[in-house]
């Protein structure tokens, strides 16, 4: 009986492996995209990230064969190497795009009229003829290469510190903190302030008050931009950093004081009405008991308004339009490199990593409070 029990249900193993499958859906992108940055523009044209750790094969662009002529006996030869790097070794060579890999390293080719061409397997080669080369026009060589893992720090570098880059994220980086971090503090502060008044303090007119709360969270947001950038600009705040956090802090408080509101409710009445005995005011209370009590649904509020302003494009180009590219936030930043390097993989992918990296840090850094925070803030 207790070996029976004991045994999972096929529903629960369903449910294990649908959450493994959900996890890796997510996971693998982001993987991808983190290893992608680290990576050459030529090895994200020929092979995919999951290849980056293993010895790649691949045929490289055609080169030319150069050097300076030397007679050796009746022979004049031209030598030297066709790569720079010493890690590289050739597969298969040969002198024809129709015929990439006619020859082994090592094999000697003859080009006609005596010519002869040799390519070793570490890219060494040695043209020789019976009559001088003169101006005349060398053989291409095409290759077929392995080469080892490689990765560089080069694409960070030239987004996040070359000074020469207009299109860096290192000030689209600043400003989109400079929006994001007041942007979740101030719907923060006012959502606790008004959730602790719906859920402890008595006063005519909070039913609807709440109703109409919960209403707003069914609102789409776009109907608001245009008669909101109207407003502002009416009471000369215009477009700016003022107007961006007013937005985004109108924009965030119904979902914040619900949630708030929701946790507050279930707190012990008892606590309440004990410090209200002792003489304690509202804001004693609200401050030194409601706050720490709240922590968790602050904090899962905190990740989810952190995580939409952050990634944020609609209301920043709305509400924080710069044709200096002074305010540019990175989301639109990436838009820009989309259109001015939309070839430039490595380039794209290192921008995008840069751009989920604070938001990855922050989730799994308070992702303990989610869930506690969601729970107790959304049913009752």
């Amino acid at each position: 009986m207790h070996a029976t029990s004991s045994k999972k249900s096929p529903l629960v193993w369903a449910v294990h492996i649908s959450v493994v499958l959900l996890v890796a859906l997510w996971m693998f992108p982001t993987v991808g995209l983190f290893v992608s940055s680290f990576r050459t523009a030529d090895q994200i044209a020929n092979t995919g990230w999951w290849n980056s750790l293993f010895t790649q094969e691949r045929q490289r662009p055609a080169i030319r064969i150069s050097g300076d002529e030397k007679q050796e006996g009746a022979e004049f030869v031209i030598d030297g190497r066709l790569f720079r790097a010493d890690n590289v070794v050739i597969s298969k060579w040969g002198t024809s795009s129709r015929e990439p890999k006619a020859y082994e390293p090592g094999d000697v080719a003859d080009l006609g009229e005596g010519v002869s061409l040799t390519v070793a397997a570490d890219g060494a080669f040695r043209l020789s003829a019976p009559q001088s080369f003169g101006d005349g026009r060398l053989p291409r060589v095409f290759t077929t290469a392995e080469a080892p893992p490689e990765f560089t720090f080069d694409n960070y570098r030239f987004v996040l510190f070359d000074p020469n880059n207009r299109e860096g994220m290192a000030n689209a980086f600043f400003n989109t903190l400079t929006v994001t971090i007041p942007a979740t503090i101030i719907p923060i502060v006012i959502a606790a302030f008004a959730a602790y008044a719906l859920a402890w303090m008595r006063f005519p007119g909070r039913s609807l008050l709440i109703a109409a709360i919960v209403g707003l969270l069914v609102v789409p947001l776009q109907l608001a931009l245009i008669p909101l950038l109207k407003l502002h600009n009416d009471i000369g705040i215009g477009k700016g950093y003022l107007g961006v956090w007013l937005a985004h802090t109108g924009f965030g408080l119904p979902l914040a004081i619900y949630l708030l509101r929701n946790y507050m409710v279930g707190l012990p009445r008892d606590i309440i009405e004990n410090a209200r005995v002792d003489g304690a005011t509202d804001f004693q209370i609200f401050v030194k008991i409601i706050l720490p009590l709240s922590f968790p649904a602050l904090a899962s509020f905190a990740i989810f308004q952190f995580l939409w302003t952050w990634n944020d494009l609609l209301v920043a180009l709305v509400f924080l339009i710069d044709s200096t590219g002074e305010t540019t936030v990175m989301t639109k930043q990436i838009v820009e490199l989309l259109g001015t390097r939309g070839g430039n993989w490595e380039i794209l992918a290192t921008s995008a990593f840069v751009s989920i990296a604070v938001p990855l840090v922050v989730f799994f850094a308070m992702q303990k409070y989610l869930v506690r925070g969601l729970l107790s803030g959304s049913v009752k």
